[in-house]
This record gives C-alpha cells, structure tokens and sequence, in this order.
C-alpha cells in the first residue's frame, strides 16, 4: 500500500460525496499488464524516466483496493499497439465488466479493416466508454480508416478517453492538430482528453470551449510528479472553473508512481471549491455515465 491510503475515504466523505468515480483506471489481460509494467519499469522511449508501479498487485487485490477508496465506477482502459489486437481485447474488456461490478464497459479500436464492424458490435453489445492512444498505437486519429468509427461513436454518443497530449514523450501524431481536424470533421464526438492534454493544457482547454462535447481528465495532472516536467499554467486555472461541468477525475491506477491520494489532494489544492471538487471526483461522470 502507499503512503496516504488512508486519507482517500476521508477526502471523499467530507465532500459529502457517495464515494469516487474514476474515468481512467487500467485492467488489462494479465500478460498484457506485465508487458505494460516492464516497459514502465525499463523506462522506455515513450515514459522516458524511472516509473515504479505503486499499486503492483493481482488483479483481485487490485479490485479489493481500488473499493477500498471508495470507488463506485472506473473503468477498464485496454488499448492496442498493433493491427489484430483490438477484438481480443475487447473480448477479454467484456468478459471482465461482465463479472466486476462496479466496472464500466471498457472498449478499444485502431485503424484497421474491419474496424467499424467491431465498434458497430462493441456498441451494440454495451460498450459504455472506449479507449484510443494515439500515442502507443502511432496513429492519425484522422486516418481514414476511423472515419466510419468516429461516425458511429459520435451518432451513439458513447464517450471515449482519448490520449492524444503530447506527454509524457510525444508521438508522430500527437498534440491538439490532429485532434482538431477530428473535431472538425465530428463536431459532435464526446472526447475525454487523457490527463488534460498534458504538456499542451492550454490547447486542449481552447478545444473544450469550442467543441461541446469535449471532456478533460485530471489524470496525473497537478501532481507532483507531473508538475516537475508538464507544470499546469497557473494562468490556465480559472478555465478550469469555467469547464467545470467538463472536467473528470481520473487517477491511472495501478500505475502511478505516487499514492491514490495524493491525485485528489492536489485538486483540493487548486483551491477552486467544495462544488468544482465534487463536480469533478463524482457529480460529472455520474450524469455522463448515468451511474
């Protein structure tokens, strides 16, 4: 366990909050996350500093932990690195929400034939949020073969988190361009931008006050880890209010390299309020969501 375990239900309970909605947890077939674990572990090309896993445990303690904090919904990002891997996993993403209360339907994609054919099922069959990385997968986001994907996405209204920023290392097709053009082709797609479209906040902040359907994740942002190469500009912080309704918690569990609770205690420390705190660690997943 990590250092302030403890605090995390007290955090939430003085909010006179339920409990914790998390958009951005990791659950992945086992031997994928071991490959995910010793690529942070090696520090490679796309971490590109020491890393450890705090939460480095079997999935079932893993689970026993994360509802220990109090966390009535989270998610399960799986994400593909390659052609051929996106329906396996999003098999194995279905067979997990199926016996995890708690978890939502969790879904991927890449650019591939058959693309849109999968998504078409994973919706149909009750996939809740779906996950793309723009920057492991090495993608355009605007690559033609996600055009009829992003179609299907935006007309269903199913929210996908999407890391597109250009941190913690960039990608060929990172950053807010690319993403864009998305928006400007599917003006009506509901995008959750990974840790607030770290380094590029301010970017990702014009995007979301243009673009209705643009969320932000608080994923590692503001914390102390973060802050020391990707600092959130102070300047930035009133958006942050105006967003409010737009912002969503979202921690990485089980691969951070701090405590849980020390990505919730800096958002108390942002000092915007009790009612942006529960808007963002609960109330605007909730009605997203409808959880």
């Amino acid at each position: 366990m990590a250092d302030g375990d403890e605090r995390v239900g007290a955090f939430w309970r003085e909010l006179g909050l339920p409990g914790l909605i998390d958009v951005h947890t990791h659950f992945m077939p086992e031997r994928v996350m071991a490959k995910v674990w010793a690529y942070f572990d090696s520090a490679g090309p796309l971490v590109g500093r020491a890393w450890p896993i705090t939460y480095r445990f079997e999935e079932d303690e893993r689970l026993d932990v994360l509802r220990g904090f109090g966390v009535r919904a989270f998610t399960s990002m799986v994400y593909p690195h390659k052609p051929g891997m996106a329906q396996w996993l999003n098999g194995w993403a279905a067979d997990f929400a199926s016996r995890t209360p708690g978890c939502l339907r969790t879904a991927t994609f890449f650019p591939e034939d058959g693309a849109a054919e999968y998504v078409h099922a994973e919706l149909a069959d009750g996939a809740r949020v779906f996950k793309a990385h723009v920057q492991v997968g090495g993608y355009d986001p605007g690559d033609a073969l996600l055009d009829p994907v992003w179609g299907a996405l935006a007309e269903a209204g199913v929210p996908v988190v999407i890391h597109c920023g250009s941190g913690p290392a960039p990608g060929k097709h990172t950053g807010p361009e690319p993403i864009a053009r998305l928006l400007a082709r599917h003006p009506r797609l509901r995008l959750i931008i990974a840790h607030m479209g770290m380094p590029e906040y301010a970017d990702f902040l014009d995007l979301a006050q243009r673009f209705p359907g643009v969320y932000l994740d608080t994923t590692m942002s503001f914390t102390d880890f973060a802050e020391r190469i990707a600092p959130f500009p102070r300047a930035e912080r009133g958006r942050l209010m105006d967003l409010g309704e737009r912002v969503l918690f979202g921690s990485d569990f089980p691969n951070i390299p701090y405590g849980y609770a020390h990505a919730l205690e800096v958002l108390a420390g942002l000092e915007l309020g009790e009612d942006w705190l529960r808007a963002v660690c609960y109330g605007n997943a909730a009605r997203l969501f409808g959880v």
